[in-house]
């Protein structure tokens, strides 16, 4: 055995939420090898006293933009239309690898201090971000975000599509599947039939994820009612998009026939209601689309439009969300806003089989939580504290396989002074050099 944290109180998010009190779980070969209330007689090689911690799942983020911490704060105050069209779009045109993969090592860097194991990214530039990912030892299903504005396309020469293939060929399974390559049409109202037809027709033949941003927006949503006389679900699945495992972002408007019809394809629904909130979105209905049979997952969107990626603040948000759009203080509990980060953020991302739980013979895709701090104390039910009153800030370390990633401030994998200069030479100029200082 290679890490035994003994006396820790044990959130397996398993299928019965066992919670185990002074529990021991052990790590070899960065598999989890044991879940137990006794300590295993063979002497581990590292033993961490979780006295006063708890011991969960990895957070998964299923929807987020890892180079967006570079426009943090940057915008604020406009719908997503004019926010992406006049403000997002300008900036992120003058970026370049270097600054891209800076700008995701820093995200990263957040993400492993805030507790999440795995991420599916959607952006261009994906081999500067692979390459931070496969640097920093964490988890990710990395997606081409593609856009066509165009009747001019051919699948074979259209650089976002070379783009796409290249990041398959290159990086889909690395590390024995630690990075996962995926399919991305940016939304509808960025693209037409010519691209959603090329995409679908890949993932389906590759055996690839598809991730998408859908129904967004109330204007998005009508104004394809308005033009093709379907709604945006409807209009993509008669171009077969739905056929491939899907990730779909945001589904703040969505429809019941939207949900009945996702939930027949397995389609998960990424909850981002932090940014949606904060861009005046809207407020997606998660208790229709549990009710209608869909996996709804949680993500953070980008760090422009969030402004942060604690996905224990998208926890806690989703459940008081929705239960101040039901009227029901029972309507998202905390332990279904917890399964939403971690089991069915699993699912999500096909890796249902490998994390999302502690469980032998699962990933050891760990975080361990300071229960000791005043805002923690007393504890009356774990499950509800984890929901409400935690915070990213009390995730002392992150383990992705059985490698502590990060632990008490540090990072193993990543030089965090070098990428804050990296962001302050290169790539911050790159992207605001017009900009009157």
């Amino acid at each position: 055995m290679d890490t035994l944290f003994s006396n820790v109180t044990a959130v397996t998010m398993d299928e019965a939420m066992h919670v185990y009190f002074g529990a021991f779980v052990g790590v070899t070969d960065g598999k989890i090898s044991l879940v137990s209330k006794t300590p295993p007689k063979e002497r581990p090689k590292q033993i961490i006293n979780g006295e006063g911690m708890v011991l969960m799942p990895g957070l998964i983020n299923c929807h987020t933009h890892l180079p967006m911490s570079l426009l943090r704060g940057y915008a604020d105050g406009h719908d997503l239309q004019t926010w992406l069209n006049d403000y997002i779009f300008p900036r992120e045109a003058k970026l370049d690898d270097r600054a891209v993969k800076a700008a995701t090592l820093l995200s990263i860097a957040e993400c492993l201090r805030f507790g999440t194991t795995s991420v599916s990214d959607m952006y261009d530039h994906c081999d500067a971000i692979a390459e931070a990912v496969a640097e920093s030892g964490i988890k990710a299903n990395l997606a081409r975000g593609i856009t066509l504005f165009s009747e001019d396309f051919d699948f074979e020469t259209y650089p976002a599509c070379r783009e796409l293939v290249a990041l398959r060929d290159r990086w889909d399974g690395y590390d024995n599947g630690r990075i996962r390559a995926e399919v991305s049409i940016h939304a509808e109202y960025t693209s037409n039939y010519r691209l959603w037809d090329a995409l679908s027709e890949f993932a389906i033949n590759e055996g690839l994820g598809m991730h998408i941003h859908l129904s967004e927006t109330q204007k998005e949503h009508e104004d394809c009612k308005e033009r093709y006389g379907l709604t945006p679900a409807q209009l993509l699945d008669c171009h077969r998009v739905f056929d491939a495992r899907a990730q779909a972002a945001h589904c703040v408007w969505l429809e019941p026939e939207d949900m009945a019809l996702l939930a027949r394809h397995k389609v998960t629904a990424v909850h981002c209601p932090v940014s949606n909130l904060k861009l005046a979105s809207g407020r997606a209905d998660v208790i229709s689309m549990i009710k209608a049979g869909m996996n709804v997952a949680l993500g953070t969107d980008g760090a422009s439009s969030n402004n942060n990626l604690d996905l224990f603040e998208e926890i806690k948000t989703a459940s008081l969300l929705a239960k101040s759009l039901n009227a029901d203080p029972n309507a998202l509990p905390p332990q279904a806003a917890l399964m939403m980060a971690t089991v069915c953020g699993a699912r999500a991302q096909g890796r249902e089989a490998e994390c999302g739980m502690i469980k032998p013979g699962l990933d050891a895709d760990l975080i361990l939580l300071d229960f000791t701090s005043p805002h923690l104390m007393p504890c009356h039910d774990v499950m509800s504290h984890l929901c409400y009153a935690a915070r990213g800030s009390d995730v002392l370390m992150t383990m992705v396989r059985g490698k502590i990633l990060y632990a008490a401030g540090k990072y193993e994998t990543i030089d965090l002074d070098a990428v804050v200069r990296e962001l302050a030479e290169h790539a911050m100029p790159t992207v605001f050099r017009d900009r009157d200082q």
